[in-house]
């Protein structure tokens, strides 16, 4: 008798076990900016990843998702805490987002040392394409210097022979203009590096590069400092005088409150709404359909990938996330439909990827919309990823 309910007590162990293995949850932490004047930025990333998991009929490989997201409020040290939270306490399997450099650089370690899979959904400083790579960090996005390295190029295609570049003072900007810099052939006259992310008067820096003699401007702000410079520009009297180069600046959550002064003000990215792949045309239509009101941004086809890359290492290890080898593989594969076309890794699991010029134009409705005019540069690789020793 007791041998008996040995063996029934084993049996029904066994049986349960594997019910019990598709009960389990995949857990992802993202981490960007939802308060404060660039909560738009966060939302639309929130927005896209949301999409991409009604895709996937919210699971990953057969098992459920949960997502726990935290608002950074775009500080370095709030970033760090609620990247430490979602380690030590919610115990998440992957960690995806992060829009700012210095948030993302402040929060890196804690990622790195506990060996949590990273998909970064926008942040690109250059230490982590480089020597601050990981085996356990990925990202969907770009090295911050590559998107204003193709406008660096556009430049010297357009005949463009002096530039004043002007930025914010933190590691992107300082990124932005050294990557445009590297590129563009001509003489760089000046540079203004400002106070971030208060400073929302550009002025001084505008009188500056009006007296410089440039016959170019270039500048990075993405955000609220990039609605408020281009429409700064215009009422200075610059638009039509000074040609304006921008990368980051001008996007569809900026685009409304640009208006008519972001018309003829070229930009530099590696996604624009109208890329002609399936995917891509799904994404945009389901995020307008879903988001009544709202067009995706870059920030939030990166994010939508960041998803769908997660996605493919779950189904590839079959769930089994514990070997961490396995999913660094899976991961590495790319095994996913992006919004972007083909998708592939650089060894230092930044994208080799094009980059496109996008202009401002009226679309059917109407309304101001960016749009696909060239491809500048094809399969670009960042120049870090020499630097990178995946340790």
């Amino acid at each position: 008798m007791r041998k008996a309910l040995l063996a029934a007590s084993t049996a029904l162990l066994l049986a349960a076990g594997p019910a019990a293995a598709q009960q389990k949850t995949i857990k992802i932490g993202f981490v960007s900016t939802f308060s404060g004047p660039t909560a738009v930025i966060g939302n639309d990333m929130r927005n896209s990843f949301e999409l991409a998991l009604d895709h996937m009929g919210r699971k990953m490989g057969g098992i459920p998702v949960e997502v726990i997201y935290e608002d950074d409020g775009q500080k370095p040290d709030v970033g760090k805490q609620k990247t430490e939270k979602l380690i030590e306490s919610d115990k998440v399997d992957f960690i995806a987002g992060y829009i700012w450099s210095n948030v993302l650089l402040a929060s890196l370690k804690p990622i790195v040392d506990s060996k949590t899979f990273l998909v970064i959904s926008n942040a690109g400083p250059s230490q982590v394409a480089g020597e601050m790579c990981s085996p356990t960090v990925f990202s969907t996005s770009w090295n911050n210097d590559q998107t204003p390295q193709a406008m660096g190029t556009y430049m010297n295609q357009k005949g463009v022979k002096s530039v004043f570049l002007i930025g914010p003072n933190y590691a992107a900007g300082k990124d932005m203009l050294a990557g445009v810099a590297s590129t563009f052939k001509g003489k760089v006259i000046g540079q203004e590096l400002t106070t971030w992310p208060s400073q929302l008067d550009f002025s001084a820096e505008l009188a500056k590069a009006k007296a410089s003699g440039a016959e170019a401007v270039f500048v990075f702000y993405p955000g609220a400092a990039g609605v408020q410079f281009l429409n700064q520009y215009a009422a200075a009297g610059l638009k039509g005088t000074i040609p304006l180069y921008t990368a980051f600046t001008i996007d569809e959550l900026s685009l409304p409150l640009q208006k008519e002064n972001a018309i003829g003000v070229p930009g530099a990215q590696e996604w624009v709404n109208d890329l002609p792949n399936e995917q891509n045309k799904k994404f945009v239509a389901d995020y307008r359909k879903k988001y009544t009101g709202l067009r995706p941004t870059y920030y939030g086809a990166q994010s939508y990938d960041a998803a769908q890359l997660i996605n493919s290492a779950v189904v590839l290890t079959k769930g089994k996330l514990d070997d961490k080898v396995a999913v660094q593989k899976a991961m590495e594969k790319a095994d996913f439909k992006s919004v972007r076309g083909g998708f592939k890794f650089g060894p230092n699991h930044v994208p080799i990827q094009n980059f496109y010029l996008q202009d401002v134009v009226k679309d059917a409705d109407g309304q101001l919309s960016l749009k696909t005019v060239a491809t500048i540069v094809k399969d670009n690789q960042d120049i870090h990823f020499s630097k990178c020793s995946m340790k």
